[in-house]
């Protein structure tokens, strides 16, 4: 089967994270498996924002077995990222099926235009809170006005898809508001469980890091909670039981980098803190197997990958009971789930897993298992190809 991915950003930007590797491993695996796939996407680089593009990557890029094929950002408002040159690549291109991922992107409504054009079987996949992240309610004015004159673009994209491949049940009932139940397939997020051999970085080595150390991996993002997290370390940084721990905070400014670099000074915690910024994937796969344990107190989540990929290396995870989340983490099964801004739920979470090792482990194993079993790309793709070959077979 010829298929064509649809994503705003692909390798090397793997700062963008979660839809990009979601991508990335269904285009892995189905090429493996003899499918002849495609993405196309724009030419974002490996950065430490979401908003470098780069020229002089390659248009189009072989990758084990499946194309990248990359197009020029004319402009972009926030993570909408507009490569109009995209439509004349892929025009060209005959495909059995078209796959978008990341409804609310210039990408998916240029696979739409194709789809209608070429009368080709489009799959969407979405990710990213159509109707419920926060920025799309607490963002500046101009902002939630642009937000809104996207609606006629979703609508044009998800009533031009054959089928949509949704994470969970939350994200089955925001589509509901714009199509029929019939149109959408539930198909659980997956990791690559071929990282857990990407053993050759040594985390603790590069970074100088002799205690042991709690995980924060995200976006410098308000959303994902991590003034939560300062202010939780703030309350116990002077207790015994993390006298001898570090917290760990990787990833890439989303907006948040320079108050949360205020924060940890006004808060007298630059010895308890270390800030990993724009990590390569080495890092965060070495972090994760050297890691206690991950604490990630978003204020919103769809279907979380990070969870699931500290699972695959029997890492429990501290998170909160709002939106997607708990469709990822169970409660008292793969970790702890707090109530959502509750720092000082979160401060005795931390101290609960830090005092009961054997907790830690019975946790980290339940959700080892899940990845092992549920929520892995091989079983992601497997689902998603009879997508693919319902729509295609008709």
């Amino acid at each position: 089967m010829k298929i064509a991915f649809t994503c705003p950003a692909s390798l090397p930007a793997t700062q963008f994270g979660g839809i990009m590797f979601l991508c990335i491993d269904l285009a892995r695996e189905l090429s493996k498996i003899g499918h002849d796939v495609s993405i196309y996407t724009t030419d974002m680089d490996f950065a430490n924002n979401p908003k470098t593009f780069n020229r002089d990557l390659p248009r189009q890029e072989i990758v084990g077995k499946f194309k990248i094929n990359r197009s020029h950002v004319c402009f972009s408002f926030g993570l909408f990222f507009v490569n109009p040159s995209m439509y004349f690549q892929m025009i060209k291109d005959n495909p059995d099926v078209i796959h978008a991922i990341g409804v609310r992107s210039f990408q998916a409504y240029i696979a739409a235009l194709i789809a209608k054009k070429k009368k080709i079987p489009l799959v969407i996949s979405d990710q990213g809170g159509l109707t419920t992240h926060p920025a799309l309610t607490h963002g500046n004015i101009i902002k939630k006005i642009l937000y809104k004159m996207q609606i006629p673009m979703i609508r044009f994209i998800i009533n031009q898809a054959t089928k949509i491949s949704v994470a969970n049940d939350y994200e089955r009932q925001i589509f509901l508001d714009f199509c029929e139940d019939s149109k959408i397939v539930i198909v659980r997020n997956g990791v690559n469980l071929e990282n857990i051999n990407l053993n050759k970085f040594n985390f603790r080595e590069q970074y100088n890091i002799k205690e042991s150390f709690i995980l924060f991996l995200g976006r410098f993002d308000k959303v994902k909670g991590i003034d939560i997290l300062l202010n939780a370390i703030n309350i116990i940084k002077d207790k015994p039981v993390f006298s001898n721990t570090k917290l760990v905070i990787m990833g890439v400014d989303f907006g948040f980098e320079s108050q949360m670099l205020t924060m940890i000074n006004e808060m007298e915690i630059k010895d308890k803190v270390i800030v990993i910024k724009n990590p390569s994937r080495e890092a965060v796969i070495s972090a994760y197997q050297q890691s206690r344990f991950l604490v990630l107190p978003s204020r919103w989540e769809l279907s979380p990958l990070t969870p699931l990929e500290g699972f695959m290396f029997k890492k429990t995870v501290i998170s909160t009971n709002t939106h997607g989340i708990p469709h990822t983490i169970k409660n008292g099964i793969h970790g702890i789930l707090i109530e959502p801004e509750n720092h000082k739920a979160l401060a005795n979470a931390i101290i609960e897993l830090l005092s009961e090792n054997k907790k830690c482990e019975e946790y980290g194993l339940a959700g080892y298992n899940m990845v092992q079993t549920e929520c892995n790309s091989v079983k992601m793709t497997e689902n998603t190809l009879k997508i693919y070959q319902q729509v295609v077979n008709g």
